[in-house]
């Protein structure tokens, strides 16, 4: 008598398990239609019978996962998903999910790593990693600055409405340096170069001798909400290193973005 395979089902139901929830990928993703999929659209899509994606959407329907169109027929995402999404959104912890990267950033460039909130017309810091090397910054959790005049406050102002940034003009723009950028339309230039360029530098604009490289972090909206930063002494983050450092940063955000679930629009090609 043959042994009985107990793997078998296992296997059979992990398969089916991830089909269903391609097709809950496929719905959440497939923007060639807005209004919805068709069961045809499912079948061609993700390469099932029509038979089988009936029989693996019917549990999700039943949940609200998945809502049919009584008239057109069409599948879209249910309101169930909202809830799953809050839940995710209010519990996860985003330091936590950044330390690896930014600990990893820490040691690549061998400079000192923030992330900052944006609290207009001010940055905050959230959290820091230091340089392993001797000369460090003198930034502390919690603490402000102006956004107009550093990397992670430019990169928000580049990604926020003209109503913000209006805002923050309006605030001032006193000169910190003699580098500082206290001309409304150089700001206004800059921020156009850090949307094409993807990342934002102070060039010694806010501490004298401090030099820094910041790139943008998304939520699932495409949103920034947060930022990460390079710091270091202008003779260790020279003009030369900007481009490497800016390459390594958006690497990192991109990756950040991604364990957050968010969602980074595609670059200006302009």
């Amino acid at each position: 008598m043959a042994p009985h395979d107990e793997t078998s089902p296992r296997r059979n139901a992990s398969s089916s398990l991830r089909r269903a929830l391609g097709i809950l990928m496929y719905l959440a993703e497939e923007r060639s239609h807005p209004h919805g999929a068709t069961l045809t659209d499912l079948s061609a899509g993700l390469d099932m019978s029509k038979s089988t994606v009936l029989r693996l959407i019917a549990p999700f329907k039943d949940l609200r996962l998945v809502d049919q169109d009584p008239e057109s027929g069409r599948y879209r995402l249910g309101p169930q998903n909202a809830l799953l999404g809050q839940a995710y959104l209010e519990r996860r912890d985003t330091r936590q999910i950044t330390a690896p990267v930014l600990h990893r950033l820490a040691e690549e460039s061998g400079e000192t790593v923030h992330l900052v909130s944006f609290d207009p017309p001010e940055i905050v810091y959230i959290d820091k990693v230091e340089s392993p090397r001797a000369v460090r910054m003198h930034s502390r959790i919690g603490g402000r600055l102006p956004a107009y005049c550093t990397a992670t406050g430019k990169v928000f102002l580049a990604h926020s409405g003209d109503d913000v940034v209006d805002g923050v003009i309006a605030a001032g723009l006193p000169a910190r340096t003699p580098a500082t950028i206290t001309s409304p339309d150089r700001l206004r230039a800059e921020l156009d170069l850090i949307r094409r360029r993807g990342y934002a530098v102070d060039d010694v604009e806010n501490e004298q001798d401090i030099r820094c490289v910041a790139a943008p972090v998304h939520d699932h909206t495409g949103a920034v909400t947060t930022a990460v930063s390079i710091s270091g002494p202008a003779a260790r983050v020279t003009r030369e290193r900007l481009p490497d450092l800016g390459t390594l940063l958006m690497t990192a955000t991109r990756t950040i973005t991604a364990d957050l679930g968010g969602t980074a629009p595609q670059a200006s090609q302009d």
